[in-house]
């Protein structure tokens, strides 16, 4: 088992743009559809797999491209370093002041430790300054406990 990191930021609007955040439903639209639900399925066919957005469900990450993987490490602490690390980077930009509690974000890091060495994933979202947010995800891999099904992005 090993655990890949993933970050993104961006624009608030961007991020809430749901649909390019969820995998293709596995039948498209009949023939004769809507032509604009015909045409999303078409963009989210095509981009879903490409687009550096956070997916809904993190385990998607996996199926991303490997350029966005931030790290990886055998050691569930080691992941949770790197989380310490963007956390306490990304501190002064948080929009809430609660969201800059140092104590706050130890427990953060401890907590993601052991939930990886549970075997789970780890994802966290802040906002920063208008209108920007931020998501860090680690994400355990080979295989994923959430979607066994999903490739090894170093494969």
């Amino acid at each position: 088992m090993h655990h890949h990191a993933y970050l993104w930021t961006g624009p608030k609007e961007r991020f809430d743009d749901e649909a390019l955040r969820r995998p293709p439903h596995p039948d498209p639209p009949p023939v004769g559809g809507r032509p604009e639900l015909i045409e999303r399925y078409r963009q989210v066919a095509a981009e879903f797999r490409t687009s550096d957005l956070p997916p809904l469900e993190t385990a998607y990450w996996l199926v991303k491209p490997r350029s966005l993987v931030r790290g990886t490490w055998d050691e569930a602490k080691e992941a949770a370093a790197w989380l310490g690390e963007r956390l306490a980077e990304y501190t002064p930009r948080f929009a809430a002041e609660s969201d800059r509690d140092t104590a706050r974000l130890a427990r953060l890091v401890d907590a993601a430790a052991e939930r990886l060495r549970s075997g789970a994933d780890v994802s966290y979202g802040c906002y920063l300054e208008r209108p920007s947010y931020l998501t860090l995800a680690v994400v355990t891999c080979s295989p994923n406990r959430a979607s066994p099904e999903l490739p090894c992005p170093c494969a």
